[in-house]
C-alpha cells in the first residue's frame, strides 16, 4: 500500500505492522490530510508482505527496496502467551529488530522502533527516565529489551520510543474490552494497584510524524555518541491512573452503567508478571521536539468519539 505526495523533498517511509493499532492510526492520519499536506511517501506493509517472524522474508523484501525511514510498528504483544512462545516472541521483538537495524544502517535509513514500559521492573516510585536501570519481569519485556539493545549495538539513525498502555479505535485493547464487558455485565473487577499512563495510538502516531518531519532527527543530529540512551525516548499521554481509574473513566465518558470494583493484582493471577509502576518521564521528547502531549482523559474522549466511525469503515 503506497501513499505518495507531490512534495519535492519528500522522504520514502516504510511502516511495518499496518494492521496493528499504531499502524492503522498512522494510516488514518496520513490519509486524512489533503495530498498537499502529506510530507512523505508512505508504504504500509503487513505480515503478508513483510513477515518479521521469518528472517528470509525480511531479507527478500529489502532486496530491491530502499527507504529513507522505517517505522517498526510490528511486534509480538501477547504478554501472557509470550511465556509459552518465547522463541516466536524473540524472533519478532528481538531478531527481526536486529535485522531491520542492520538494513537501516546499510541503507542509511532512520529507524523508529516502538518499545515498551515492560523493559523496567515496575518497582519504581517516580517516573522512569530513559537512562534508568532496566529489569524486565517476563519474556515479553525481555525480548523487547533485547530488540532495543540490538538496535543500539548496530547504531542506525533513528530512535527507540518506549510507550505504555496503548489503545485505539482499532484492534483489541483495554478500552474496547471494557466497553464490551460493560455492556454485558452489571459490575466488573479491575486492578487498582498497577499504575501508569494510557497512550492513545493516534497521539503516538502524531509524535512519530513529528519526528519524521524533523530534519535534525532524520540526519541523526539529535543523537549523542557520548550518551548511550540518547536515541531512546519515552512517550505516553500526560497524567497518571490505575487500570481501575481508567475503567471508571471509560464508563463515565461513554455513559455506560457498570459498577467497577477495585481488586489487587494478586486477586487476578496471570502467566506473565505485570509492572506495578510504569509511569514514564516524557520531558526529553517534549523538549527536543517541542511536543505538546494531551492529557489521558482528553485523548480517551477523542477515541470514544472515533469508535463509531471506525466500526463503520
Amino acid at each position: 500500500m503506497n501513499l505518495t505526495s507531490n512534495i519535492q523533498n519528500q522522504k520514502s517511509i516504510l511502516v511495518t505492522g499496518k494492521n496493528g493499532q499504531l499502524g492503522q492510526s498512522l494510516y488514518k492520519l496520513v490519509t486524512q490530510h489533503s495530498t498537499s499536506n502529506i510530507q512523505h511517501c508512505f508504504t504500509f506493509v503487513g505480515r503478508d508482505e513483510l513477515d518479521l517472524a521469518d528472517s528470509s522474508s525480511i531479507e527478500a523484501y529489502f532486496q530491491d527496496k530502499r527507504f529513507d525511514g522505517i517505522v517498526n510498528c510490528a511486534a509480538y504483544t501477547a504478554v501472557d502467551k509470550a511465556e509459552s512462545e518465547a522463541e516466536l516472541a524473540d524472533q519478532i521483538n528481538h531478531l527481526a529488530v536486529k535485522k531491520l537495524a542492520e538494513i537501516a544502517k546499510q541503507q542509511d535509513s532512520a529507524l523508529i522502533h516502538i518499545s515498551t514500559d515492560y523493559v523496567f521492573d515496575g518497582q519504581g516510585f517516580k517516573p522512569y527516565v530513559e537512562s534508568d536501570a532496566v529489569g524486565p519481569q517476563g519474556v515479553y519485556g525481555l525480548t523487547k529489551l533485547k530488540g532495543e539493545q540490538a538496535m543500539q549495538a548496530i547504531e542506525p539513525k533513528g530512535a527507540i520510543i518506549r510507550t505504555s498502555w496503548v489503545y485505539s479505535e482499532f484492534g483489541n485493547n483495554f478500552v474496547k474490552t471494557m466497553l464490551r464487558l460493560g455492556a454485558e455485565r452489571d459490575n466488573l473487577n479491575v486492578i487498582f494497584d498497577q499504575v501508569g499512563s494510557p497512550t492513545y495510538a493516534t497521539d503516538l502516531a502524531k509524535c512519530i510524524l513529528t519526528l519524521l518531519d524533523d530534519e535534525r532527527f532524520m540526519l541523526n543530529e539529535t543523537a549523542s555518541v557520548q550518551h548511550p540512551t540518547s536515541n531512546i525516548y519515552h512517550y505516553s499521554n500526560e497524567g497518571v491512573c490505575s487500570w481501575y481509574d481508567f475503567a471508571i473513566a471509560i464508563f463515565e465518558l461513554s455513559g455506560t452503567a457498570c459498577q467497577v470494583n477495585p481488586i489487587e493484582t494478586k486477586d487476578y493471577p496471570t502467566p506473565a508478571k505485570r509492572p506495578h509502576f510504569s509511569l514514564m518521564n516524557k520531558a526529553k521528547i517534549k523538549q527536543e521536539f517541542g511536543l505538546e502531549i494531551p492529557y489521558w482523559r482528553d485523548s480517551l474522549m477523542d477515541c470514544l468519539t472515533q469508535l463509531p466511525l471506525a466500526s463503520n469503515e
